[in-house]
């Protein structure tokens, strides 16, 4: 049960789409009665409508991709000092393990 936005874009597994979608709907509704309000012009009101859905949809959508590669990226750098750390440790090349006598008294 998948719900595809014009036929493509599968909002369920695609990341950040369904908040793209919501965050472009209530741009959309904002941008469109603002300029109904200043205006009371009906038919370009619902053009205003739908360039604000376009546009907070696209800004959202590569906002939040910029912060999920992010993301993945500090994840990885993570998983990797993780690793280092497990496999270096009381080894020779173990950074903490170089430390002088006197530092170890003291710690």
């Amino acid at each position: 049960q998948s719900f595809k936005l014009l036929g493509f874009l599968d909002v369920r597994s695609v990341p950040c789409a369904r908040e793209s979608v919501l965050y472009g709907s209530l741009g959309s509704f904002v941008v469109g009665l603002g300029h109904f309000l200043a205006t009371s012009r009906v038919r370009r009101s619902c053009d205003f409508a739908v360039g604000g859905f376009i546009c907070t949809m696209l800004g959202y959508w590569f906002y939040c991709r910029y912060n999920l590669a992010q993301q993945r990226i500090r994840q990885r750098m993570l998983k990797e000092g993780m690793r280092n750390k497990i496999l270096f440790e009381g080894s020779s090349l173990d950074p903490e393990g170089k430390q002088t006598g006197n530092e170890r008294s003291d710690s």
